[in-house]
């Protein structure tokens, strides 16, 4: 594994490559950093992929578009995030997406798994906090819900931030709602792309409720609604 370094409108950028593909790109001081790995690994400038992923980020901070698919990927984790993340990749340059559509997307693909394969998954917490699919006997979990939590915890876990742009997603009144590397930053990567958002609506009848954060779930806000 190794390491390179980007400075950005947003900070310094800390990149992560297997050799071959972009395994890691976190912003600098955000939770999270470095994912899984323990330390930061040995620098090393010549390699393709980070010449690549510069110049990406060179054309995402001039207003330019570059899509995700432009580089090689390599996020490392369970499948159930993978599927979150390729969800991610997908959200247009400066649209939004909820954190409810994608646990209902989530659900739908979970769902139609589970026929596909003549049985019925659920969501199971590892060790640890991940969470993964598995085959449920008997149909212990109905295939068409979801755990919102879990789908924040995928999200909230994106080790690839900007290229993967967990940034795009939002609470479901439109409002942000929390990022690894601050709401400060959220909102300048947003802003960069014309993406429109805003703050969380009250409600009439005095309830509470709870907007769960996309990209950290531990920034998960109460609002107490008089």
């Amino acid at each position: 594994m190794y390491a390179s370094f980007y400075d950005s409108p947003v900070g310094r950028l800390t990149l992560a490559s297997d050799g071959e593909a972009l395994t890691g790109l976190w912003i600098e001081g955000q939770k999270y950093y470095l994912g899984g790995l323990k330390e930061l690994p040995p620098r090393r400038e010549d390699l393709p992929v980070f010449a690549q992923a510069k110049d990406w980020l060179d054309r995402y901070f001039a207003g330019e578009k570059p899509q995700p698919k432009e580089l090689p990927l390599r996020p490392e984790g369970s499948g159930f995030r993978k599927m979150i993340w390729r969800y991610l990749t997908e959200i247009p340059y400066g649209e939004l997406a909820t954190y409810k559509e994608l646990a209902r997307r989530a659900a739908a693909e979970k769902e139609r798994s589970a026929r596909a394969a003549g049985g019925e998954e659920r969501l199971v917490r590892a060790a640890g906090g991940e969470e993964r699919l598995v085959r449920a006997a008997g149909g212990e979990e109905h295939a068409g819900s979801m755990s919102a939590q879990a789908v924040g915890g995928a999200v909230g876990h994106n080790p690839i931030s900007i290229v993967i742009p967990c940034h795009r997603v939002v609470g479901t009144d439109g409002s942000l709602t929390g990022y690894a590397a601050g709401l400060d930053v959220k909102r300048r990567l947003l802003k960069l792309e014309g993406a429109a958002f805003q703050p969380p609506k009250r409600r009439q009848n005095g309830s509470e409720r709870v907007v769960f954060s996309a990209c950290n779930p531990e920034d998960s806000v109460l609002y107490l609604e008089r």
